[in-house]
């Protein structure tokens, strides 16, 4: 058996919920295999990652036995002479590997689970970001009536813990000091879920990177008396030292992970004292190096809670690392009709748990008529963006304008 042809496809969601564009693959072996997997966030348009995708695989891996899983990692990783974290490099391969892992699921005919350990957990535990509850709904990201309304409609759907982020917009500019409204209105969100949910629903502040040390031990400190799971990325991602300082400084557990790649950058978040990895398969460099963070997680009496901001097939590669990893915490969701639609039949779920598929391989696939009907345009926007202006820290009508 050998991997023989790939084939891209870029589809919109037609909410923008997982980001502009998806970038999804599929592999097929010379005795017609195929497999499936998923990109996320190559920060070019999303059919030159799919060009990026093709070429990498003509290069590195067409032709090659897909057994061969390290032999095919270490090519990649060492293109062009970098044989150091790429993230557009591991994106690209992420995708690749997802589908030789539903290959090599296929080929054995067990689900990919089995083939990372066996399956450690019978459910898997998820969250979910607090969304906008229809458009005459509030804003649950700055209004704090909103956040525990909609709070309160996912734990009515089986949800034991959301998450949030009211501390953007996202500047470019790296770390900045929040203002003092933008602190007072974090509190206040936080104090509102906390107060409709109690202590049934965990609480996920999430901040992407926006702060100084300072500005987020100033914010741990406010957030400290409700008691949330994970306080994550504090500080900017290229800023490691950094947030080990914030880690060191508030009881609250430091979460961060998204915007790594492959396990060198994630030993170094958990040697600066990151208790909770949230690696994202779709850019970590796949299944079979997301299971050696989980694993590396383990030495340092870590958790895993994998990261999904995309569609539904890297959704599912989490999720078979999850069902295989004793250091899983809780795997991020999205549950959107385009997210159920893009697939044959949807991933299953049971009052805000997914349940391990028992099909052979990744266990999904992908409805190419649907995504057909949701062509991606050359151009436009990127899968996710940043605000290309700075935002000093007094100019909170600034702020909120750009929101």
């Amino acid at each position: 058996m050998r991997l023989e042809t790939i084939d891209t496809f870029v589809t919109v969601p037609p909410t923008g919920i997982g980001g502009s564009f998806w970038v999804l693959v599929r592999v097929t072996t010379d005795d017609g295999i195929t497999g499936i997997g998923e990109a996320y966030g190559i920060p070019v348009s999303g059919d030159i990652a799919a060009a990026m995708i093709v070429d990498t695989f003509d290069r590195f891996i067409a032709g090659e036995d897909p057994h061969r899983v390290e032999t095919m990692f270490r090519r990649v990783y060492s293109a062009g002479f970098t044989q150091r974290p790429d993230i557009s490099m591991m994106g690209v391969f992420s995708a690749i590997e997802m589908a030789v892992w539903d290959i090599l699921g296929k080929a054995h005919g067990v689900p990919c689970y089995q083939l990372l350990g066996g399956r450690f957990h019978d459910r898997l535990r998820t969250y979910t970001y607090l969304y906008p509850q229809g458009d005459s709904a509030g804003d649950p990201y700055h209004e704090p009536e909103a956040a525990a309304e909609a709070a309160l409609v996912y734990k009515a759907m089986g949800f034991t813990a959301v998450k949030q982020d009211p501390t953007g917009p996202y500047s470019f500019q790296g770390g900045r000091e929040l203002s003092l409204t933008e602190l007072s209105r974090s509190e206040e969100n936080v104090k509102a879920i906390r107060s409709a949910v109690g202590d049934e629903v965990d609480i996920l502040f999430g901040t992407h990177g926006q702060m100084t040390t300072s500005s987020a031990i100033r914010l741990a400190r406010r957030l400290e008396q409700y008691d949330p799971l994970w306080f994550e990325e504090p500080c900017p991602p290229d800023q490691m030292e950094a947030i080990g300082k914030v880690a060191r400084a508030t009881t609250i557990p430091v979460a961060t992970g998204e915007r790594l790649t492959t396990k060198v950058e994630f030993h170094e978040a958990l040697k600066a004292g990151v208790s909770i990895l949230q690696p994202d398969v779709g850019r970590s460099g796949g299944i079979w190096e997301t299971k050696k963070i989980a694993v590396m997680a383990e030495l340092f009496n870590a958790q895993v809670a994998p990261h999904i901001y995309c569609g539904p097939v890297a959704h599912a590669a989490a999720a078979h690392v999850g069902f295989s990893a004793p250091s899983f915490l809780m795997l991020e969701t999205i549950q959107t009709d385009f997210h159920s639609a893009v697939l044959k039949r949807p991933l299953d779920w049971d009052d805000g748990y997914l349940l391990p598929p028992t099909e052979p391989g990744l266990g999904i696939e992908l409805d190419e008529a649907v995504i057909a009907q949701n062509p991606y345009v050359t151009g436009g926007r990127l899968h996710l963006e940043m605000t290309q202006t700075p935002l000093p820290s007094d100019n909170t009508k600034l702020t909120s304008e750009l929101q």
